[in-house]
């Protein structure tokens, strides 16, 4: 068959897919791997041109690794902070090691669980940012956390692709010399990378930033020449792709590098799947099902409820901990390519790539509706989740004052601005909050802090309102500011409830329920830059002054 042909026959044919995969709200990943399975020898047999697809396949990885590089910034461990940095290290300790005891219980050889058990410990950065962004859950408390504990993971398992492809050199050869030749390659290279870094990177990047198509085409010579030099010392192409993107990590044109390589890698990381789901054998049968099941049931069940139980430690509430671990209920695509080279170099044989594959594909289609779906899920099995509970977190303060009379749900910079406005008006203040770090963010004295989820109306019922004549709720989750309008006009008729919301339809249905005023942060943000422009019309001092006083005001 002609390759063009091929080639328009699998785009065709994983579209197609694609689009029943978007519709039953799945990552597209799970379309592509499907179509590969029904384009393989099982099925239509169409994939006839494998190495050219492997060809394309190599480039897909290559440039899906340049641009996880990319976010990768040497400073990253210190920007996550230390809570997605325990829960981060944490989770992939308790995972890889209960994960190597199931798959060795299972029946699998020491070196099949050994990479069994690594797989099932990495979660797709890809897949979950998109799916907390549809949620619009990304600045969330937990969202926040879990994009800074699967950062951490993915740094893990660069680490982990380094040592399997530096293993992979290592056949026939003495290990020892093979450690020792591997750090001479790496001195070599970062001698290389620290010139290119300090004298000539910079240089290059100003003069291509001036074209568009210049900086593309460079940004796609510098990733793809950084793994071609790599396989010349004989080293992992997909390492030096990484390590090229983290190089050009810091740079002031990161993010516009990888958003102009994205749809390439769109493009060619398809051709990745879809040899993946081609490749898929089922020889072993119903034995491969009963590994394959319980492994996809530990991802599902049991990450979320390690990482649960570490944030609990850490002091977080049993509901933030449930929905960042929700967040770790599928293997990634670094999962997926560790497979993939444990293959090539003769560590597991097609079955285990099988396995870990059909886990991935699993795991990758519960998980996206476990995350879609946490909230009513989390009130159905709340009361069980207690049980997971080592640690009773109870960091509510008892102040002098005999009535609280302004309440702050949700505190954050918009909270401090209504606890100094509560405080000039001489009311008493009382912020509630889950965030077990807000504490050490309020003022000693002025403020009192309850440890709780507004959401609970249990815990509502325990709060002294009786006195509140200001109940403000910066949450932006509907269902959690309609709990407490409804708690609030039942049991404490006379506090005046402002809420914000994201939409109008939410706003609307938060008045429905009794708030006297829901805040839309958009609509009047826009309402005041408008004003604003009015007022001071073409006026570049205007606008630096107001930008002067906004900064002072976030110091």
């Amino acid at each position: 068959m002609d390759i063009f042909i091929e080639l328009s026959l699998i785009i065709t044919i994983t579209t197609f897919v694609s689009f029943i995969m978007k519709r039953l709200k799945q990552p597209l990943v799970v379309g592509y791997i499907l179509s590969g399975l029904l384009l393989g020898p099982m099925f239509l047999n169409l994939i006839q041109s494998t190495e050219i697809i492997e060809i394309f396949s190599k480039l897909g990885i290559s440039i899906l690794l340049f641009i996880v590089g990319i976010h990768l910034s040497p400073k990253i461990i210190k920007e996550v902070g230390s809570v997605s940095l325990i829960t981060g290290v944490g989770q992939v300790l308790f995972t890889s090691i209960i994960g190597f005891a199931l798959s060795i219980f299972l029946g699998l050889d020491t070196t099949a669980a050994m990479y069994v058990a690594i797989a099932l410990t990495f979660s797709s950065t890809i897949i979950i940012l998109k799916l907390l962004s549809d949620k619009g859950d990304v600045h969330s408390l937990y969202g926040k956390i879990a994009v800074g504990f699967l950062l951490v993971q993915d740094v893990i398992a660069t680490i982990i692709l380094i040592i399997v492809s530096s293993t992979a050199s290592a056949q026939g050869t003495s290990i020892p010399l093979v450690l020792l030749t591997t750090l001479l390659k790496g001195g070599f290279i970062v001698i290389v990378i620290t010139l290119l870094e300090k004298v000539l990177l910079p240089k290059l990047l100003k003069a291509a930033s001036d074209s568009s198509e210049l900086l593309f085409i460079f940004s796609l010579s510098w990733g793809l020449g950084f793994s071609a030099l790599f396989y010349a010392l004989g080293l992992s192409v997909e390492i030096g792709a990484l390590i090229s993107g983290v190089v050009l990590s810091s740079s002031a044109y990161a993010e516009e590098i990888s958003s102009r390589l994205r749809p390439l890698r769109d493009f060619f990381i398809v051709m990745f799947f879809v040899l993946l789901g081609s490749s898929m054998t089922f020889s072993g049968g119903l034995t491969m099902l009963i590994p394959v099941v319980v492994l996809s049931l530990f991802v599902l069940v049991g990450n979320p409820v390690i990482v649960l139980i570490i944030m609990n430690l850490l002091g977080f509430h049993k509901k933030t901990g449930f929905q960042a671990g929700l967040t770790v209920a599928q293997i990634s695509e670094f999962s997926l390519i560790l497979a993939t080279l444990a293959f090539h170099i003769g560590h597991i044989n097609k079955d285990i790539l099988t396995m870990i594959t059909l886990v991935g594909l699993i795991t990758i289609a519960g998980s996206t509706y476990l995350i879609l779906y946490s909230e009513p899920i989390y009130q159905k099995i709340e009361k069980y989740l207690s049980f997971l509970e080592l640690r009773k977190n109870n960091k509510s303060t008892t102040g002098k004052y005999a009535k609280v009379e302004s309440f702050i749900f949700g505190f954050n910079r918009v909270g401090t601005t209504f606890m100094d406005t509560f405080k000039d008006l001489g009311y008493t203040v009382g912020v509630v909050d889950f965030d077990p770090n807000t504490l050490d963010r309020l003022p000693k004295k002025g403020a009192q802090y309850y440890y709780g989820d507004a959401q609970d109306v249990e815990f509502l019922g325990e709060l002294p309102l009786s006195y509140a004549k200001f109940v403000v709720s910066s949450i932006k989750d509907l269902e959690t500011n309609a709990t407490l309008v409804k708690h609030l006009k039942d049991q404490h008729k006379n506090a005046i409830i402002i809420v914000f919301a994201e939409t109008s339809e939410d706003a609307q249905t938060l008045y429905d329920v009794g708030a006297n005023y829901v805040v839309l942060p958009h609509f009047i943000g826009a309402d005041s830059t408008a004003k604003f422009i009015k007022r001071v019309g073409y006026s570049k001092e205007s606008f630096e002054y107001k930008k002067e006083q906004i900064l002072k005001q976030w110091a």
